[in-house]
């Protein structure tokens, strides 16, 4: 009834906690964008199907394995290589199952974790995700920030609360900076695809605009706000590095409206 779909480029370091949560009787698709590290060696020894695409984004990445990988379960699970699903989540999927026709998205939440820190304050929760959707029924969309994904509202949409556990940063700060300033190219303009459902936080986030308050303000909502500075030291961390991504767009957008003009 199900295939756990994930998403790979050289996740050598998180692939096997992440394959060890899955129970074995899914079966598991690992979709590669140019891994050179021993990703697809561990996906092989799990016994998991592997398929090589170039990278072209998250959205038509996840389409990729919708439509490109003979996929025939009516329910695909989408799971990144850091993230782990509980147990109690596959439990609810399969005793509820009856209780699924009538939706073709389930959002799922998350809950971050910094160095190995559960932050129960800093990101502002809920966060959800569409992750496990019908097979036959969905398909994705980029969202309002360029990068990210989301699916039509023509889908029949329902909310679990359920959260997986998204291993999202270990300590590689200059690594995770240099991916970031990538994402910042995209989130200069914000635009929504005609469409798409849209969380809270992206429709609050494209109607305050460009504007060098979302700097100071980024800090506020995660570090003041939404209680960061109960998480201690991470907390800190958490809200310096989402400022410093705010501050990273503000200025590709300065630029390149200095470089139009």
């Amino acid at each position: 009834m199900l295939t756990v779909v994930i998403l790979t480029q050289n996740e050598e370091a998180n692939l096997p906690g992440c394959l060890a949560a899955i129970p074995e009787r899914y079966p598991v698709v690992v979709i590669d964008s140019g891994s050179n590290d021993n990703t697809l060696a561990i996906a092989r020894q799990r016994g998991c199907a592997v398929f090589s695409n170039p990278w072209p984004g998250f959205a038509e990445q996840r389409n990729f394995a919708l439509q490109q990988c003979g996929i025939q379960t009516p329910w695909i699970l989408f799971v990144d290589a850091d993230e782990i699903y509980p147990q109690r989540f596959y439990d609810w999927f399969e005793a509820k199952l009856s209780e699924t026709h009538g939706i073709d998205v389930l959002m799922v939440p998350s809950i971050l974790y910094l160095r190995g820190k559960r932050l129960n304050h800093a990101p502002g929760y809920p966060i959800y995700h569409p992750r496990l959707v019908r097979r036959e029924t969905a398909s994705f969309v980029r969202n309002h920030t360029g990068h990210g994904e989301a699916v039509l509202d023509t889908c029949r949409i329902g909310y679990s609360d359920i959260p997986y556990e998204h291993y999202f940063y270990h300590g590689e700060i200059v690594a995770w900076m240099h991916k970031h300033i990538g994402k910042a190219a995209q989130e200069v303009q914000l635009q929504p695809t005609a469409g798409a459902v849209m969380t809270a936080r992206g429709r609050l986030s494209v109607l305050l605009g460009r504007s060098w308050l979302r700097i100071l303000g980024r800090f506020a909502y995660h570090y003041l706000f939404r209680g960061g500075f109960l998480d201690g030291a991470a907390g800190l961390e958490f809200a310096l590095m989402f400022t410093w991504y705010e501050a990273t767009i503000y200025l590709q957008a300065k630029t390149g409206h200095w470089a139009r003009g």
